[in-house]
């Protein structure tokens, strides 16, 4: 945080498939009461199937892969107007044209106008499927710079910044791809990777002033940073900052269906409230602005380090973070009121 200390998918959707098929089947066969009872049963059982797709869709490979390109000595750790955060750039918006979501502006890219040197953001769009809620936005974002190259330490002088912040553009980039395939979200999407994170919050200061201008409805704005590692000893998976300011960590663990966001007491000590994305949304909008992370002050030694490297992360928890913030999101995105609120 700023300044501070394929086949195993294709098997699993696959027994799925076979599952419903099976399901239909079985129930095309039955009439009268029996069939009621076939019917139920087939919704019941379509229900089961898309909560285990939820929780499958992403995997410690899937991650993986998009890690090993974000945090690679090719990047040269990301600095903001660098050739290498300009590789970084055309990797998502080529992912997000992959997948479905389209640009926001006219092209994906969100030219900074507060830095000295090019960079820009990169905006994806979906929008909402309901006629009246698609007007309000959620914007779900995460910065995709670092800090570049610093001194040597063991020959090394590249700071990957694979948990500061690949780890969190990676659960973005898996969570627009799933509702770029799912087109399930009643409210309008915005996906938006910052650059200039490092500089100051730049980018999304100047994308949250940017959207002020055009008049959007912002709902929440739902940050990820430092999440490429679990924390130690807690009963939950994330926490949120500025966890008293509003409800979301409620809301967010009524669609879990567990106690997935927590209370970290660290976070509040540092304010790290205020030194992430979030902040300029909450500043400029005034509404629920929040970062969820995994970064307790104990399970991660490398911040701002030279050793911040891809083979500390835990793929596994990340594709868990991604699985289980994805009812989050889509609960959320198609409540019929606004459930998110401050405090």
């Amino acid at each position: 945080m700023k300044k501070l200390i394929v086949l195993v998918q294709v098997l699993i959707l696959w027994g799925c498939g076979a599952q419903n098929r099976n399901v239909t089947n079985t129930i095309t066969t039955n009439e009268g009461p029996a069939g009621l009872v076939g019917k139920i049963s087939e919704e019941k059982m379509a229900s089961t199937i898309e909560a285990n797709t939820q929780k499958t869709f992403a995997s410690a490979e899937t991650i993986e892969n998009l890690m090993v390109f974000l945090a690679s000595d090719d990047l040269k750790g990301r600095d903001s107007g660098s050739d290498g955060i300009e590789k970084a750039a055309e990797f998502i918006s080529d992912f997000f044209k992959e997948n479905n979501v389209q640009p926001y502006f006219k092209t994906y890219r969100d030219t900074l106008g507060n830095f000295d040197k090019p960079t820009s953001n990169v905006v994806g769009y979906l929008e909402g499927t309901d006629p009246q809620l698609k007007k309000e936005f959620i914007v779900v974002g995460a910065h995709y710079d670092h800090i570049g190259i610093m001194g040597s330490e063991n020959g090394d002088v590249i700071a990957n910044g694979a948990n500061d912040n690949a780890s969190g553009t990676s659960v973005v980039l898996e969570l627009a791809r799933y509702f770029g395939g799912k087109k399930s979200n009643k409210r309008s999407i915005l996906f938006a990777l910052f650059s200039a994170e490092e500089k100051g919050l730049l980018g999304s200061k100047h994308l949250a002033e940017k959207l002020k201008g055009e008049a959007i409805t912002l709902y929440t704005m739902l940050n990820f940073e430092m999440v490429g590692v679990p924390m130690v000893n807690k009963d939950h998976l994330l926490y949120v900052t500025g966890y008293e300011l509003s409800n979301l960590a409620q809301v967010s663990n009524t669609y879990a269906n567990e106690k997935l966001v927590g209370f970290l007491p660290k976070a509040k000590e540092f304010n790290l409230f205020k030194r992430s994305d979030n902040y300029p949304f909450h500043n400029v909008f005034n509404v629920p602005s929040q970062t969820y992370s995994t970064f307790d002050f104990t399970n991660f030694e490398h911040y701002h380090k030279v050793g911040d490297e891809l083979n500390l992360m835990d793929f596994e928890h990340m594709a868990s973070v991604v699985n289980k913030v994805i009812p989050v999101v889509e609960g959320i995105a198609n409540a019929s009121v606004k459930e998110v609120k401050y405090n």
